[in-house]
């Protein structure tokens, strides 16, 4: 039987050639195709995928944080990450949220079927670029896992989801829409977070994301 894959990429595109490359052994069947993390994670409860193919960069939550909810509500669902970039935080942080693999938009598509083959038998993955790098900035003892700023230490996972979504200048209502949360509750989590923070507004809780590296926003001065 072939292993059912779940495509989520925001770039239509890439996810008709991705679907192509794949299908084209019977190896794989792609049972979807989405453009964002809420939808990927709506698809993985109802048909809990072998395999989910991962872009990190998507609208609303962004990879990372996809992965991570996936993994919790569909836990024998494998993510691999399909990535543009190989930096060290965002291998990091990928594995950290439960991925088995981090495959490079560059890599051949013989890497990705290896990838996806060995990921499938309970194995994990590594584009051989990607591995390169980490092993030589351990030898060199530069590497450094992904440590979250002492500020935001204290904030759950979902707070923290909330504080980036409200850094990029979500509304409350957008949020809960995006989390797939209730409103009140997203209403909660801002006035929890301001609580914990010490600040009283969104301008602020901007600065804060900023300050800890969960956006890029530019700040006026």
């Amino acid at each position: 039987m072939p292993l059912d894959v779940l495509l989520v990429e925001d770039h239509a595109i890439v996810r008709d050639g991705i679907r192509s490359m794949l299908e084209r052994g019977g190896e794989f069947r792609v049972i979807g195709e989405v453009e964002t993390g809420t939808e990927a994670i709506q698809v993985c409860k109802r048909k809990t995928p072998h395999l989910v193919l991962m872009d990190l960069s998507l609208p609303g939550l962004d990879g990372i944080e996809t992965t991570a909810e996936i993994l919790r509500h569909s836990p024998d669902t494998k993510v691999v990450v399909l990535s543009m970039y190989d930096d060290e935080m965002r291998v990091m942080n990928a594995i950290k949220a439960g991925a088995r693999g981090f495959v490079l938009k560059r890599a051949s598509l013989a890497d990705l079927l290896d990838a996806l083959r060995t990921i499938a038998k309970g194995g994990s993955y590594l584009s051989p670029q990607v591995s390169d790098k980490l092993l030589k900035r351990i030898q060199n003892g530069k590497l450094h896992g992904p440590q979250q700023s002492s500020v935001i230490s204290g904030l759950s996972p979902r707070e923290v989801q909330v504080l980036r979504l409200v850094a990029e200048g979500k509304s409350s209502k957008e949020i809960a829409i995006v989390l797939d949360l209730e409103l009140e509750t997203v209403r909660s989590y801002r006035k929890t977070m301001m609580k914990k923070l010490g600040v009283n507004n969104a301008a602020r809780l901007t600065k804060v994301a900023v300050a800890a590296g969960l956006t890029h926003v530019e700040m006026s001065s």
